[in-house]
């Protein structure tokens, strides 16, 4: 028996007879190449083999050159190779596959491998980063050479960031309905290819140059990013594809050369959509397994990009029959290849199917989006505080919070440790960290859906007027509630992500789903006033505060009497400095906690640190934690900016004006 995978080396790959294509169909009665050649198309009937992969082998497969596919004889479709590594426009702007030169000199560069203990994510699009960036040569404003400027690159050095990870960089298109409407999908959640980077975002003359231009220019992104130490992670799609809706839907790929393969279908044979998005990919076929696997060894190895979150990633562990398998073969595939070997592997856990939920359930190896993180900090900060306003009492206590604090171990499995989830407050789906401070619903009318369209489920609170306000008392309390969500993200165990723009204050006027809006509205806005300095500052400190204190960073869960190293030992007071009691952390009438993590050393030093939280508009009598062998608690960073926190002695009592986080760092 040969263990020679049938499906290896899909796509156009040089072999001794010469360039070939390989493609996959097993539906397909006869397959042929087109290669555009002058004075026109030249046809080249492909043979099929046993596995049905059909092949076909033509010289002039050369970079540059433009191909298509064509089923069964029907010259009315021009199907793209789902694995073509560059793609080109015709003059009637359709897409054809394109042969890359992917020759590139890396100049010895290596990938950072960031411990992700250490990683700090900001998520950003590439467009919108640098649009309307001043310190971006005007040619390169919102391209993947523009990310990586070198004033771009000392911009995220100096806020502490240590992966940028992209909104969709594969080849996306438009949704029927928003051409219809007039707009655009900015996002990119439509991928029309696997392999191919989106040509616009690169600059014009790479666009001019032609698609091996355009990879070139995406490597050298990478490149530079990688010698400032920053890694590149991707946001992926392979759970549905562009190939939207199935009457009268696109065919441009898949859907032409195999449908049955590559989508999820019932017995009866329609389609099972699970993503909300018009088709599923069905990554129980071994075709479509392959497609993903191939895709992301592409991106891993030839474009050395350091990780991949994936969008709706419980669709891709779904099992022939539609239902969530946490050991579907993919998922283990995925974190286990040696092609793979050290690549973060980022899962959106949930889909909008049937079981769709799955925070904590994926297998080990795999970091999740920790959604639970993202609903408390915002309930305690920001619903709790309203609601107390309005009722008297909050809802809650402490105790939620507490478990995301440190690490979320009631949603991540121990042997997984704080490091499998992946915390935030916001992400490009939902209000910017402005507008969750500044407005208490969404306001999409702009998205052409009478509002219909985008979360109502925000956790959100405006302080008391709705959008913008130059009531200072309004605008202080706003603030201050944006540097406790972020004080809370960067000093809780696991990963922290932050959104572009956030640590400026960006807003989109309370749009919570700006996906079709390419604009001013979304782009990352540069102005800088005074306080928008001080948040960005406040975020510089936070990361530099974590990265210098392992206390905050645990890689393991420890266990109570038990010394786990590059864990945490984790006590708990009250404001009176007391042990918490079990009766205290779901009392609504106690919202102050001190958080005290002390490391148990592997790599780094002994560090113990103290985290003050009190979640109540009110002042507070704390008396500071005592611990064996600390003499003082040194201030690292307040939320109120009003305060002048100084150094003081176990049991010390401190006035604490809330609602509010302090850090402090014990000194022996």
């Amino acid at each position: 028996m040969s263990d020679i995978d049938p499906l290896a080396d899909l796509g156009v790959r040089p072999t001794s007879a010469g360039p070939t294509l390989r493609v996959f169909s097993s539906s397909a009665e006869r397959l042929e190449l087109v290669v555009d050649d002058a004075p026109r198309p030249r046809v080249v009937e492909m043979t099929r083999d046993e596995h049905s992969v059909w092949s076909a082998v033509d010289p002039a497969l050369t970079p540059g050159r433009r191909y298509w596919l064509r089923v069964d004889g029907d010259d009315r479709q021009a199907l793209l190779d789902p694995w073509a590594r560059g793609l080109g426009r015709t003059g009637r702007g359709e897409h054809r596959a394109t042969v890359v030169d992917e020759s590139f000199d890396w100049g010895g560069v290596e990938k950072p491998r960031t411990p992700l203990d250490r990683v700090v994510v900001y998520e950003a699009h590439v467009r919108g980063l640098t649009r309307l960036a001043p310190f971006v040569p005007d040619e390169l404003r919102g391209t993947y050479a523009g990310l990586a400027a070198d004033t771009t690159i000392a911009y995220l050095k100096e806020l502490g960031v240590t992966a940028v990870q992209l909104l969709p960089v594969h080849q996306h298109v438009d949704e029927q309905r928003l051409v219809a409407q007039g707009i655009e999908n900015y996002w990119g959640y439509n991928t029309l290819s696997f392999f191919a980077p989106h040509a616009a975002y690169a600059s014009r003359d790479a666009q001019l140059a032609g698609a091996s231009a355009v990879v070139r220019e995406f490597k050298g992104m990478v490149r530079l990013l990688h010698e400032a130490g920053i890694e590149v992670w991707l946001d992926v799609v392979y759970n549905h594809t562009a190939e939207e809706g199935e009457d009268g839907g696109p065919v441009t790929s898949l859907r032409g050369l195999d449908s049955s393969a590559y989508y999820r279908h019932d017995a009866e044979g329609r389609p099972v959509d699970v993503t909300g998005c018009g088709n599923s990919l069905d990554t129980s076929h071994p075709a479509a397994h392959r497609l993903v696997m191939d895709s992301l060894r592409y991106w891993a190895t030839e474009m050395q990009i350091d990780g991949f979150r994936f969008d709706l990633a419980a669709t891709l562990g779904r099992d022939a029959g539609h239902v969530f398998d946490p050991e579907h073969p993919l998922l283990h595939e995925i974190v286990n290849d040696p092609a793979l070997a050290g690549v973060k592997m980022v899962a959106e856990p949930w889909d909008v199917g049937a079981g769709g939920w799955q925070t904590g359930a994926f297998p080990d190896g795999w970091i999740e989006w920790n959604d639970r993180f993202r609903n408390r900090a915002r309930d305690f900060w920001l619903t709790d505080v309203a609601t107390a306003r309005s009722h008297g009492t909050p809802p809650t206590g402490v105790g939620s919070l507490a478990s995301k604090l440190s690490g979320s171990s009631n949603v991540f499995a121990h042997r997984r440790g704080p490091l499998a989830g992946l915390n935030f407050v916001t992400a490009h789906d939902g209000f910017t960290l402005l507008d969750l401070v500044s407005h208490d619903a969404k306001h999409n009318l702009s998205n052409g859906e009478q509002n219909r369209d985008g979360t109502d489920d925000n956790r959100s609170f405006n302080h008391g007027v709705e959008g913008h306000s130059d009531n200072p008392w309004i605008s202080d309390a706003r603030r201050r509630s944006m540097r406790n969500l972020l004080g809370t993200l960067f000093t809780s165990s696991g990963v922290p992500m932050l959104t572009a723009g956030d640590e400026r204050g960006r807003t989109q006027r309370g749009n919570n789903n700006g996906y079709c809006t390419d604009s001013e509205l979304t782009w990352v806005d540069w102005a800088t006033e005074p306080w928008q300095q001080g948040l960005h500052d406040d975020v510089a400190t936070l990361a530099r505060i974590r990265r210098e204190n392992p206390a905050l960073r645990p890689v393991r869960f420890g266990l109570d009497g038990a010394c786990t190293l590059s864990a945490n030992e984790i006590s708990w007071a009250d404001a009176a400095g007391e042990d918490m009691r079990p009766d205290e952390w779901d009392d609504p009438h106690v919202r102050t906690v001190q958080y005290v993590a002390r490391s148990t050393p592997e790599h780094e030093g002994p560090n113990t640190v103290l985290v003050l939280v009190h979640g109540a508009e009110t002042t507070a009598a704390v008396a500071l934690a005592s611990l064996e062998g600390v003499a003082r608690w040194e201030p690292l960073w307040t939320s109120d900016d009003s305060a002048e926190l100084v150094a003081l002695e176990p049991g010390a009592e401190v006035l604490v004006s809330g609602p509010t986080v302090a850090v402090w760092r014990a000194a022996s």
